[in-house]
């Protein structure tokens, strides 16, 4: 197969270049050494990011940078030009979906924070046609709300769009009921919205499914003052809605429904029912019976975790009404095909490019495929495969500045001392030597119910990458309650934040030096939100084991996260639920959410830390981080460094602010641990 290569300028056409050779596989000597990685490398916003085709597939939408964030630019793939649409300083571009070939839906976020992508203060929902005129904002962002003095956000987001209709979605949202999600029809001219969930079975709903008519057929409502949730299932528009299942977010079995099979009658669905990881089965929801199983991994949860959020498994295609294969977010990501068609062009795509994760959209015609490449070692890039041609063009590549810089991301698996085998990932210098003892690095996720870091992606990933490029060690652990590995993992976690929680990440810096890499005498620990916290934690906790402690946009008083209005989830009482049942109490004023909250307990800590947080941060106050300084202070060991950035909220957005923080965070590395 002929591969070329478009080489992009953004924003201008794209000229086409010569052949060339095909990508080599994953951890490939390089045959000339690395130039070091700086800090500026590893941060910088991608060039492309979010590629997704329209419906015809002559257009394509990506994320670029412009003015420090991630912007919406549209390229014509027939002209190679661009046009950029938007061009926000405080938000990223998030979210983008295509209405047809004329119109683009987005919302507003950040990109990079420790858990993932996620709205925050953002949110909103806006629509602006393809050549950048009439931009609309559809629903306001977090931020707008808060400025006004509300609380309680009334959004809107894509449910899904309607073929052949360029005026109109399906939303969903909680414009009726502040506490329950609806679906509407959505205008996209007026802004005008049509209630189509009316006579819903219950209040606090939160998620629907609907048929290929798009008649509302699916809903799941969380249970008042319960970590319950309630599944409702009608056959038609016209019959009565009916509990099919219900699961609890903590413990036992769960039950997601996933998708309609082309019959409109069967379902796939997620469940854990006699196993520990979530697998997809077939199921009659007329009988209420459970099928047979279709797909499952022994480690790995497929269609939804146990806490019931979707994780990849099925493929399905809305424009086609078809289940295409099956997934599973494994170590590395892996696709099975039931469709011929779809399993031919990834074998054509992994016999071209091997070694790496290769993943495609198909055009509507069935000519073209959009294509992502990318491994530990190899940055994404971005393809346009003919079929017919057997052409692999390259559109572009996310971070090609990372080319022949980055070390192999190494799957582990370590145990707890109560016998859980819990998977996470290892970075060691590209040179590292077997025997070699190194200063290292312990990097928790944050969340903490969130499986943050995956296959090239993720917090812990970037700190990986870079700390390892200068000669570090590190270990990026997942623990009990880190969603996606099956209930035993996740559902071990609840009531054991600051406790168990902790031993585990306590027990990841033994297996560490069990394995012979890492030195026990040079053991740092970092992270950001729960990381954050688990860091200043592990400082009480232990304080002889690590020698020092990074500790980002830190939750720091437990009582205060939970039950202030300055945070932005308070406002909901079944997040409050959930985080109760994390920590193990009814009552947040206890003792024990004191005794867990290191603010109260500065005088226990014995090493180093280095504090950072985001001046307009909604998820974890920043009063918090400075009652932690204080703390510090009037224990007698201030904080090396507490380094506050303005304008920036749950994770640092601009490249000058992430260079500068991290150049800090790497001179206290050197200085406390070696490098």
């Amino acid at each position: 197969m002929k591969t070329r290569t478009w080489v992009a300028l953004l924003l201008a056409p794209f000229a086409m270049a010569g052949v060339v050779a095909n990508t080599p596989a994953s951890g490939t000597a390089a045959t000339a050494a690395p130039a070091q990685m700086s800090i500026e490398d590893i941060w910088r916003n991608p060039s492309l990011s979010g590629l997704t085709l329209s419906r015809s597939g002559k257009y394509l939408a990506a994320t670029a940078p412009h003015k420090g964030r991630m912007n919406l630019f549209v390229l014509d793939l027939d002209t190679r030009k661009g046009s950029l649409l938007t061009a926000f300083e405080d938000f990223d571009v998030l979210g983008v979906t295509w209405v047809e070939d004329e119109r683009l839906l987005f919302s507003l976020g950040q990109a990079n924070s420790p858990t993932g992508a996620g709205q925050f203060d953002g949110g909103g929902l806006f629509v602006v046609n393809r050549d950048g005129s009439t931009f609309r904002r559809l629903a306001p962002t977090l931020r707008e709300v808060r400025n006004s003095g509300q609380y309680v956000l009334r959004g809107l987001s894509v449910h899904r769009t309607i073929p052949g209709n360029t005026n109109e979605i399906i939303a969903e949202g909680n414009i009726t009921a502040a506490d329950s999600v609806d679906l509407y029809k959505l205008n996209l001219n007026t802004g005008r919205t049509e209630l189509l969930t009316s006579g819903r079975p219950a209040s606090l709903t939160f998620d629907w499914m609907t048929d290929s008519k798009f008649v509302p057929r699916i809903t799941i409502a969380n249970v008042k003052d319960e970590l319950t949730r309630v599944v409702y299932y009608r056959k038609d528009a016209n019959s009565p809605w009916e509990e099919i299942a219900r699961y609890s977010r903590d413990k036992g079995e769960v039950f997601v429904p996933l998708a309609f099979e082309s019959d409109d009658r069967m379902l796939q669905v997620a469940t854990n029912r006699g196993r520990d990881t979530m697998a997809v089965f077939r199921y009659d929801p007329d009988t209420k019976k459970l099928g047979e199983q279709i797909a499952a991994h022994p480690r790995f949860d497929m269609g939804a975790d146990s806490q019931g959020q979707e994780v990849p498994g099925v493929v399905w295609d809305s424009r086609e009404n078809k289940i295409l294969g099956y997934r599973v977010n494994g170590d590395i990501p892996e696709t099975v095909w039931i469709d011929e068609a779809r399993a031919r062009v990834q074998k054509t795509l992994d016999t071209a490019l091997p070694g790496m994760v290769n993943s495609f959209q198909r055009t509507p015609d069935g000519k073209r495929f959009l294509v992502s490449s990318y491994s530990d070692t190899k940055p994404r890039r971005f393809y346009l495969y003919d079929e017919a041609k057997r052409t692999l063009e390259e559109i572009g590549a996310a971070q090609p500045w990372l080319d022949g810089k980055l070390t192999q991301q190494r799957p582990i698996r370590y145990k707890t001392r109560d016998g859980l085998e819990i998977p996470g990932y290892l970075f060691l210098p590209r040179d590292y030597k077997e025997g070699t003892k190194l200063p290292t690095v312990v990097h928790i996720h944050g969340g903490p119910t969130a499986r943050a870091d995956t296959y090239g992606s993720g917090f812990g990933v970037l700190e990986g990458q870079l700390f390892a490029s200068r000669g570090y060690a590190v270990i990026v652990p997942n623990f009990r309650i880190t969603p996606g590995f099956g209930q035993k993992i996740y559902q071990s976690g609840f009531g054991t934040i600051g406790r168990q929680m902790s031993e585990d990440h306590e027990d990841a810096a033994k297996w560490a030096v069990d394995q012979g890499f890492a030195d026990p005498k040079r053991m740092c620990i970092s992270g950001a939100s729960y990381g954050g916290y688990a860091a200043l934690q592990a400082m009480v906790k232990t304080p002889d084991l690590f020698k020092c402690a990074v500790a980002g946009l830190a939750v720091t008083d437990l009582v205060y996260q939970n039950t202030s209005l300055d945070t932005d989830y308070v406002s909901s009482p079944a997040a409050v639920d959930f985080w109760k049942a994390i920590i193990g109490t009814t009552d947040l004023r206890s003792q024990l959410v004191r005794d867990i909250s290191p603010v109260n307990n500065a005088s226990k800590i014995k090493g180093a830390v280095f504090l950072y947080a985001g001046q307009d941060d909604v998820r974890v106050p920043i009063d918090q981080v400075n009652r932690m300084d204080r703390a510090l202070r009037a224990a007698g060991n201030p904080p090396k460094a507490y380094v506050v950035k303005a304008k920036e909220g749950h994770g640092f957005g601009r490249l000058e602010n992430n260079v500068d923080l991290y150049t800090q965070v790497l001179a206290f590395l050197k200085e406390h641990i070696g490098n």
